[in-house]
C-alpha cells in the first residue's frame, strides 16, 4: 500500500473530522503528548516535515513550535490498526508541553510498589 492510499484509509469522519494523534520522542520512546489532528494538518505535517496540529479550542490548524519555537521535526508517521489513530515519532525542540515540561504526561496517579 502506498503512502497516499494509506492516508486516504485515515478514517476522520469517527470522530467529526480528527483523528487523535501520539506524539513519541524518536529518540527514547518516550510519549510527550496527545494532540489532534485533521486530514488537512497532516497533509501540512507530512509536507512540511514539522508537526501541525488542529486545535479543538481555537478551531484552526496549529503548528506546533509556531509561537513558543519549540518544533516537533517528525521522523516517522504510524497509523494504528482501525486507521483512527495516529503515532508520530519526533525530535522535540525543547518542551513539548504548553507547562514548560518536556512531556505532558509527568503527573502520576498510580504506581504499582515494587515487590
Amino acid at each position: 500500500m502506498t503512502d497516499l492510499e494509506l492516508l486516504e484509509k485515515i478514517d476522520f469522519d469517527k470522530q467529526g473530522g480528527l483523528v487523535p494523534a501520539i506524539v513519541q520522542d524518536h529518540e527514547n520512546g518516550q510519549v510527550l503528548m496527545l494532540a489532534y489532528m485533521s486530514k488537512e494538518s497532516l497533509k501540512i505535517t507530512i509536507e512540511k516535515g514539522l508537526a501541525c496540529y488542529y486545535s479543538r479550542s481555537r478551531k484552526s490548524l496549529w503548528l506546533k513550535g509556531e509561537t513558543s519555537d519549540h518544533y516537533q521535526h517528525v521522523c516517522k508517521i504510524d497509523v494504528d490498526c482501525d486507521n483512527d489513530t495516529i503515532l508520530l515519532s519526533v525530535i522535540q525542540d525543547g518542551a513539548a508541553c504548553h507547562t514548560g515540561a518536556r512531556s505532558c504526561f509527568f503527573q502520576t496517579l498510580y504506581q504499582k510498589e515494587e515487590q
